[in-house]
């Protein structure tokens, strides 16, 4: 019997970035700096809309499922690279590596999930705006909140469970800086063949179609948007959405460029550091894009630190 077939005991050795001294240490403080923007940032966030009652529409609960999604999807990698770099100990073990593997993806599926509602509520708000309260009603808001989570969860289980039947015999090299779906199954000496195909349909049924759904309501909320004849109307409808729109350009550019170019090996580092804009990056600067030009979120903040200084 092959030894590797048990590869539940196996250990992975996760490479990072190839990096000097004084680089790695540059390394560990911007990666300690997004981490901890990032936790700060989207805590604020998600506190504002619990506490401020204006916030309480259907555009920030998602906003506020985004954030959490964002709080765990940055902290299932960032410790670990954080502790690799600090202490060149780039070891990992089987189960650690297959539970970062489920959270990350399960982060990555829901964030593209909310992002697509979030996209449905501003097709709504703009396009049918009439009808806008009783289409994302509570009870719809809800719904699809909990659709996302839940089908995330699921799918993620699902292709943790495949990866960790996998055998690991050839090498135990992550050229990553985390346990990625893409390249644990390029690692794997088993045969992927099926796995690919299935992972092809995934990328289709879980990203794509989200995408063009996110597309779509964009070119109606943009032709919508041009048949408004005052230049502030148009102007206020386009500026309730460019949030959003920003976000998805953020982190949908980066995925399809890593994941739908041929596969090189001179391009892995460079592949790496791409991957560190939709991990780290995007997670960072969305509280940012929702509060700099928003006025109710700006508003809020004005409101409880007022209230804050009124107390006794």
């Amino acid at each position: 019997m092959n030894k590797c077939e048990n590869s539940t005991e196996e250990e992975f050795h996760i490479l990072g970035f190839s990096t000097s001294a004084t680089e790695q240490l540059l390394l560990f403080i911007g990666v300690l700096v997004m981490y901890l923007l990032t936790l700060l940032g989207n805590l604020v966030i998600t506190t504002l809309i619990c506490l401020v009652s204006k916030l309480h529409t259907p555009m920030y609960f998602f906003l506020c499922n985004l954030s959490i999604v964002d709080v765990t999807y940055v902290s299932s990698t960032l410790p670990k690279l954080l502790s690799i770099t600090i202490t060149q100990d780039n070891r990992i073990s089987f189960q650690s590596c297959m539970a970062q593997l489920f959270f990350f993806t399960f982060c990555a599926i829901c964030d593209i999930f909310v992002l697509t509602s979030m996209a449905y509520d501003r097709y709504v708000a703009v396009c049918r705006p009439l009808q806008y309260t009783l289409i994302m009603n509570k009870r719809i808001c809800i719904t699809m909140a909990a659709c996302c989570w839940l089908v995330s969860a699921m799918n993620s289980l699902l292709l943790t469970l495949l990866t960790s039947v996998l055998s690991f015999c050839d090498s135990h090299k992550i050229n990553h800086f985390f346990c990625d779906l893409k390249t644990m199954t390029a690692l794997s000496s088993s045969d992927t063949k099926s796995r690919e195909i299935f992972m092809l349909f995934q990328d289709i049924l879980i990203a794509f179609i989200p995408f063009s759904l996110t597309i779509t309501s964009y070119v109606y909320i943009i032709s919508t948007i041009l048949k408004i004849h005052s230049s502030e109307g148009r102007l206020k409808a386009f500026s309730s959405c460019t949030s959003h729109l920003t976000t998805v350009i953020l982190f949908y550019g980066p995925i399809l460029f890593v994941y739908i170019k041929p596969e090189s090996d001179h391009s892995k580092e460079q592949d790496n550091l791409i991957s560190m804009i939709y991990v780290a990056v995007v997670p960072m600067i969305n509280p940012f894009v929702y509060t700099l030009r928003n006025k109710d979120v700006l508003g809020a903040i004005r409101k409880l630190t007022n209230f804050k200084r009124n107390l006794p």
